[in-house]
C-alpha cells in the first residue's frame, strides 16, 4: 500500500446504499492505495462492516498521525445505528451519515489535511429526511466553503462538459439561465483548464438550448438574448469561446476541436457524457477551494448489501483527483 503520494479524502457516501462497499472493496483490491494516501470518512461502525464482508482488515483512526500507516478511517459523529437501519433502505439515519461524513471532508480539505475529496454517492431524499437543507453534493460544499459561484463538469479523458444549470426542473431552465450565469460557467471552466490541466488559451464550446440553436430565433430566443451575449463577454476578455452549436450532432462532428463544452441543462451534457465515457465519467465540482470528484452513478439501493457493486467509478474519481493533485 502506498505511503506516498496525494492523501484523498474518500467519503464513503449513504450507508444504506453502495458507498460503503465500493470503497471497501477498493481499498481490498489495492486499487485506491496506489493512488495515494487515503482517508474514508465514514461512519465507523457501519464502515467496518462493510470492510469484514470485503475481506479488509479495520483501518487504523484518525488523521493524527501523519507517518502512520494508509488507507485508514476518520469516523464521523452520528450516532449508533438504528436496529431498524439495513442496506437498500434509505432512512434519515443514512442521510444524516451521509452528510456529517461530508462535512468533516470538507474540513479537512479546508485544514489542508486532505489535498482532495472524493466522494462517494449519498441520497437527495435521505438529506431532506435528515433536515439537511441541501439537494446535494454541490450545493452542501459550495456552502461550507463559503462561496457563491460553482459548476459541475463531467470529464472522461479528452471529454470535458460542464452544465451551465444543474438540478432544475426543465420547464425552468429558460428562466435560471442568464448571461451572468453562463459567463460564470464559462469563466470557472476555463480556469479549471488552465490551473489543472495547463492549458495556455482553452478553446470553450457553448451549446444551444434550442433544437438547431434556435434557428435564428424560429425555435426559441435564448441563444440571442443569454447566449450569444455571454459569448461577447467571454470574447471581450479574450477568451476562446464559440457557439452556440446544435446540441444533437455536436458531440458527433465538433467535440474534437474544443477543450471543453458547456451544456445548457443537466441532461443536455450528461447523456453524451454518459454514452461515451462507458462508465469512466468523473464529477467534478468547479469554484471550490479544493478539488472534489465524485463517482457518475447514486447510491444503488436495488443492489445495496449484496456484495456485487462495481467500484470502477469510484476508482476513476480518485485516480482523476490525484492525478490533479500531483
Amino acid at each position: 500500500m502506498a505511503d506516498r503520494g496525494p492523501r484523498l479524502g474518500v467519503t464513503a457516501g449513504d450507508p444504506a446504499g453502495i458507498g460503503p462497499e465500493i470503497c471497501a472493496k477498493a481499498i481490498g483490491d489495492g486499487r485506491l492505495p496506489a493512488l495515494g494516501r487515503v482517508a474514508v470518512f465514514a461512519h465507523a461502525e457501519l464502515f467496518d462492516e462493510a470492510c469484514v464482508a470485503a475481506g479488509v482488515a479495520p483501518l487504523p483512526r484518525g488523521l493524527a498521525d501523519a507517518d502512520g500507516p494508509w488507507p485508514r478511517l476518520v469516523p464521523v459523529e452520528a450516532g449508533k445505528a438504528p436496529d431498524a437501519f439495513s442496506a437498500g433502505t434509505p432512512s434519515a439515519f443514512s442521510g444524516s451519515v451521509a452528510a456529517a461524513s461530508v462535512r468533516a471532508a470538507a474540513g479537512a480539505a479546508m485544514a489542508r489535511q486532505v489535498d482532495a475529496v472524493v466522494t462517494a454517492p449519498l441520497a437527495k431524499a435521505a438529506l431532506a429526511a435528515a433536515g439537511v437543507p441541501y439537494p446535494g453534493h454541490t450545493e452542501m460544499l459550495a456552502d461550507l466553503a463559503g462561496v457563491d459561484t460553482v459548476a459541475m463538469m463531467f470529464v472522461a479523458d479528452e471529454l470535458r462538459v460542464t452544465l451551465a444549470t444543474i438540478h432544475v426542473a426543465l420547464a425552468e431552465v429558460s428562466t435560471r439561465l442568464t448571461r451572468d450565469k453562463l459567463v460564470s460557467a464559462i469563466r470557472l471552466t476555463r480556469d479549471c483548464l488552465v490551473q489543472r490541466l495547463r492549458v495556455t488559451d482553452p478553446r470553450i464550446a457553448l451549446l444551444g438550448l434550442n433544437p438547431h440553436a434556435g434557428e435564428e430565433g424560429m425555435f426559441g430566443v435564448e441563444e440571442t438574448r443569454t447566449i450569444l451575449p455571454a459569448m461577447q463577454v467571454a470574447q471581450e476578455k479574450g477568451w476562446s469561446v464559440d457557439g452556440p452549436f446544435p446540441a444533437d450532432s455536436f458531440f458527433y462532428r465538433r467535440r474534437g476541436e474544443f477543450d471543453a463544452v458547456i451544456a445548457m441543462y443537466h441532461d443536455q451534457g450528461l447523456i453524451p457524457v454518459k454514452l461515451l465515457s462507458r462508465g469512466k465519467a468523473v464529477n467534478v465540482t468547479l469554484g471550490l477551494p479544493f478539488l472534489r470528484t465524485s463517482v457518475d452513478h447514486g447510491t444503488a439501493f436495488d443492489i445495496a448489501g449484496q456484495g456485487i457493486a462495481s467500484a470502477d467509478s469510484l476508482v476513476e474519481a480518485a485516480r482523476l483527483a490525484a492525478a490533479w493533485t500531483s
